[in-house]
């Protein structure tokens, strides 16, 4: 388990009867959470009159937040000298998952020891938080998501950090139609990254299954790694889809390409109040030996 011990902005204070109590800079927010089965206590009761708002989880699918107290419907928070934007979205998520730093972390280290110029590709990239640390280390970088919504979220994110000038592409695209175009025009990337969905859409109502379409979409990013490719990682959230098979996968893959190593394994937080370790996705990486 790979566990990111440098937030200072946020943190998980407990976690009980599937829930868990986050701090947000200066926001609690109570959400719902599949992998919290222990139960430490009702969280509501125990942290009554701390807690700023709640999400509510609906039997018919979906739910909304309950705000406690007022706040600003949209913050920030910093993570070392990234600076990301806050709000409560739909289906209970904030636009960040903090865990994340821990590849956050490995990119920038790769990218500024390589001591040449990098080019990233950052597919289903949501808000940005790769695409941001991926900036900060001086890469080029490539955006892409089929939610306008998202790009406009990581468009404030890269303001936020001060990395305005700096050399980002944002496209509102589908993921696998891009690819293919790349492939066309032969443009290539240094490093891939993508944090593909169990199911999602395209911009153009695009179907995507990630046990069907995502082996295909590795063999198509094979073809615009460069030669001398520095890393590939992949982010997963699916249920029942084991670290090993984004391994197999990469094997497969990218490593019959330019020979180098793959790790794998799960991410996850620390637990303020008990210790704990709160399991938080997976992650399949393979990297050059430079």
């Amino acid at each position: 388990m790979e566990i990111s011990k440098e937030w200072k902005d946020y943190e998980i204070i407990d976690a009980s009867c599937g829930e868990k109590l986050e701090r947000w800079g200066n926001v609690y927010l109570l959400r719902p959470d599949p992998q919290i089965i222990w139960n430490t206590g009702d969280l509501k009761e125990k942290y009554k009159g701390k807690i700023d708002a709640i999400y509510h989880r609906s039997n018919k699918g979906g739910g909304h937040w309950e705000n406690l107290k007022k706040f600003n419907p949209v913050w920030n928070i910093k993570y070392k000298n990234l600076t990301f934007n806050i709000k409560q979205m739909g289906f209970k998520h904030t636009g960040l998952f903090p865990e994340q730093a821990y590849n956050w972390d490995f990119m920038i280290n790769k990218i500024k020891n390589s001591g040449r110029k990098i080019k990233v590709l950052n597919l289903f990239a949501y808000t940005g938080g790769a695409s941001v640390a991926c900036l900060s280390a001086g890469a080029e970088v490539v955006h892409v998501d089929s939610s306008r919504g998202m790009v406009d979220w990581c468009k404030e994110n890269v303001k936020s950090c001060g990395l305005e000038d700096k050399p980002i592409r944002f496209l509102v695209d589908d993921v696998c139609k891009f690819v293919k175009r790349e492939i066309r025009r032969g443009n290539k990337y240094d490093a891939i990254i993508m944090d593909p969905p169990s199911y999602g859409r395209g911009a153009n109502g695009e179907v995507w299954d990630i046990e069907k379409d995502l082996c295909e979409l590795l063999n198509l990013c094979v073809q615009i790694l460069s030669d001398n490719p520095l890393f590939v990682l992949i982010n997963s959230y699916t249920t029942g889809l084991s670290y090993t098979v984004l391994s197999n996968l990469l094997t497969l893959t990218v490593d019959k390409k330019v020979k180098g190593k793959i790790t794998c394994g799960e991410v996850g937080l620390k637990i303020k109040n008990n210790n704990l370790v709160l399991p938080c996705g997976i992650y399949g990486r393979w990297e050059s030996n430079e």
